[in-house]
């Protein structure tokens, strides 16, 4: 069992050990202030807890721009196209392709519903909360309308709470605003004279793709009243309840409700709760009880998991950006990637790819949690696969009719169902995943009851992995592909075969499988064996690896190979040494891609993973660099700048970042010394509860 960091931070000062971090100030240094309306604004301050998040503008909630409130459990599917119904749906079946001469039917192609079934289901606005404002003749003020002076908000982030300061018309107003630990709720505190006047008051909006909405309890003097409102296929309850107010909607057409306070007071107190209908909470927690439980919830987070100080004592003066870039990041990916299904691109901020999530992507999002020891986090959605495993046994077995395994989804929602889409289902790099996050597991918590817990998910990701493998008769050798897609997404499906990247991480996923099997005193299948033992080797070009094997010549002075994901980067950093590797070849060919890639058409996880590169190859000052490169952008929030390539926030980018961090301030099997990745000159690195990497 892990011990709580304060207990580990004894023992260490027991043995002479250096000093604790100072974590709560150094969390607080870096809190995200804003001090002026931003029309412009692509990301909101958030408090959430990972399965619930809400976005606001600077005056606390979201009065003025129409930020998101999302969850990981709210979904809605849209009409169906004209003339199609369910039974198209369940029907629908794509192409089949040969696989060396063998058929495999896959989701793509076919026309009919093969639209509706990518963008369906999605994920739903819950709703928007901001102010009213009623001139003193009674009549609500435009928002668009509002000039606000002495704006200052503040995010703490050791208590989870938004502060937000501004006047209006002479009057001050303050709004604190906090997210429950537990619950889908957010917890609104309001003070100003202007509510004690009656021109200060809430409004609860819905987004406009509501088709219907009615309040469904409320009387003159309610400190409750819900909202049902119904979409196509999927109705949800915005409950409020706190101080005494009156609510009324604002016009018949309007999904728009104002709430009025009652009592003569200048505080208002109200919490607005979310909930499929049907499931609303028996008690619903007052604004102080949301308080309360966000500022417990995110102490013991801040406390009783990792932490890196980069920097305490650093000379160099990108230690302070640094610093800002880790700390935010760790707050914003336990707001927006701590739920219970794995993260969608943009958590919780907004809808990107219609809110599903990309479970090759997921590594990206969430290994780092098994580095900062989050495990109550991570394990929340590593039983995605567990949950996905008999969906994924149909999807390989008898809709493409491989001999065994499970063959995970690619784009896919809380069903499991695929998303249909040529790279959805030509995709391979997500299947060798769960191994990891089975071994990071074992690693933490080395008994039995990992290994079983982990059996099957196991043995069927690489039974798949082996019967993939297609043995060449002509080399004697197991091919991958073709058809398949390689991490850059960039080659032609048809001729891809034998991609470096995925070669290695097919040897590191079995050899893992083969492990697991040995532990847990069962035989290790013996296709396993044949196929590990006997993959292609890695493609080479000249001296260095090339992406896949008969890819062009002069494929690194193409831009069509060179303008995506650096991958090849991948083979010694993000994975550590696997058999056949030379390291002296993998060395070059991350310095080749140095000189040679285009650098401005990377993004987000490219980045880290670009360090995780340099550090394991011995160059920790670009390590650095990389890291800090002017391309990888974290705004004022500390939200991922996407860039040109795709949406902002792009949150892959946060979470490889923090594996980067993690791996080159611990360490990784092999290394030596304190902060390994990290240059000797100008960095004082310090280290509390981390793991080392692969």
């Amino acid at each position: 069992m892990l011990l709580p960091i304060s207990i580990l931070a004894l023992f260490a000062l027991a043995h002479g050990a250096q000093k604790p971090i100072g974590r709560h100030s150094l969390v607080h240094r870096f809190n995200p202030t804003r001090n002026a309306f931003l029309p412009n604004t692509s990301t909101p301050m958030q408090v959430g807890n990972g399965n619930f998040a809400f976005g606001a503008d600077v005056t606390g909630l979201q009065t003025l721009l129409p930020f998101a409130t999302m969850s990981s459990w709210g979904w809605k599917n849209d009409s169906l196209p004209p003339g199609k119904t369910m039974q198209d749906v369940e029907e629908y079946r794509g192409v089949s392709w040969l696989n060396h001469g063998r058929p495999v039917q896959y989701d793509f192609g076919g026309g009919g519903v093969e639209q509706w079934l990518i963008s369906n289901p999605n994920r739903v606005n819950l709703g928007r909360v901001g102010l009213v404002f009623w001139s003193a003749s009674g009549e609500a003020h435009d928002p668009s309308s509002l000039n606000f002076t002495d704006i200052h908000q503040e995010l703490d982030l050791w208590m989870g709470k938004l502060t937000s300061r501004f006047s209006f018309e002479g009057a001050q107003v303050t709004v604190e605003t906090a997210a429950a630990d537990e619950t889908s709720s957010v917890g609104i505190s309001i003070r100003s004279t202007l509510i004690r006047s009656g021109r200060l008051g809430g409004v609860a909006g819905l987004p406009l793709e509501r088709r219907q909405s009615q309040v469904q309890r409320s009387v003159p003097s309610a400190r409750s009243a819900s909202i049902v409102h119904t979409l196509e296929s999927a109705s949800f309850d915005t409950t409020v309840v706190g101080d005494s107010f009156s609510i009324s909607r604002d016009s018949p057409t309007a999904h728009r409700y104002s709430i009025r306070p009652l009592k003569q007071s200048s505080s208002f107190a109200i919490t607005v709760d979310y909930t499929l209908h049907g499931n609303r909470r028996s008690k619903v927690p007052s604004a102080a009880e949301v308080f309360a439980e966000s500022a417990t919830a995110w102490q013991k987070y801040w406390t009783q998991s990792g932490f890196v100080d980069v920097v305490t004592g650093s000379a160099d003066p990108r230690a302070e950006e640094l610093q800002r870039r880790i700390i935010l990041s760790r707050y914003l990916m336990r707001v927006n990637e701590a739920g219970d299904t794995p993260p969608q691109e943009s958590g919780l901020v907004n809808n990107g790819w219609y809110g599903k999530f990309h479970m090759e992507m997921y590594f990206w999002h969430s290994a780092h949690w098994a580095l900062w020891n989050n495990w109550d986090l991570l394990r929340r959605s590593s039983s995605i696969y567990e949950r996905f495993l008999d969906s994924s046994i149909q999807r390989a077995q008898a809709q493409q009719g491989w001999s065994a395994g499970a063959r995970w989804p690619k784009m896919t929602d809380p069903s499991g169902r695929s998303a249909p889409g040529q790279i959805n289902n030509l995709l391979i790099w997500q299947q060798p995943h769960p191994l990891i996050f089975a071994l990071y597991e074992y690693r933490a918590f080395p008994v039995r009851e990992t290994l079983e817990k982990w059996r099957d998910v196991v043995k069927a990701t690489a039974d798949w992995m082996a019967a993939f493998a297609w043995r060449n008769a002509t080399t004697g050798v197991y091919d991958l592909g073709p058809p398949m897609y390689v991490v850059s997404e960039d080659t032609s499906p048809n001729v891809t075969r034998n991609p470096a990247l995925e070669l290695a991480y097919w040897r590191l996923g079995l050899g893992i499988a083969s492990t697991w099997m040995t532990d847990l005193g069962e035989e290790v299948p013996s296709e396993w064996i044949e196929v590990a033992n006997n993959l292609a080797k890695l493609p080479v070009d000249n001296g260095t690896y090339a992406a896949y094997e008969g890819i062009e010549s002069n494929f690194w002075t193409d831009p069509a190979y060179t303008s995506d994901h650096p991958a090849l980067v991948g083979l010694h950093g993000w994975l550590p040494p696997t058999p056949g590797l030379n390291v002296t070849m993998a060395k070059a060919t991350a310095e080749k891609v140095w000189t040679h890639w285009n650098i401005t058409q990377c993004w987000g996880w490219d980045f880290p993973m670009l360090a995780m590169s340099a550090a394991r190859n011995g160059d920790q000052e670009k390590a650095v660099e990389w890291l800090l490169h002017p391309l990888f952008v974290f705004d004022d929030v500390g939200m991922p700048v996407g860039g040109t390539r795709v949406p902002t926030p792009y949150f892959p980018g946060s979470g490889a970042l923090l594996l980067a961090v993690a791996m080159m301030a611990k360490g990784w099997e092999g290394s030596n010394g304190n902060a390994p990745g990290f240059p000797n000159s100008g960095w004082n690195v310090r280290v509390e509860g981390l793991s080392r990497a692969l």
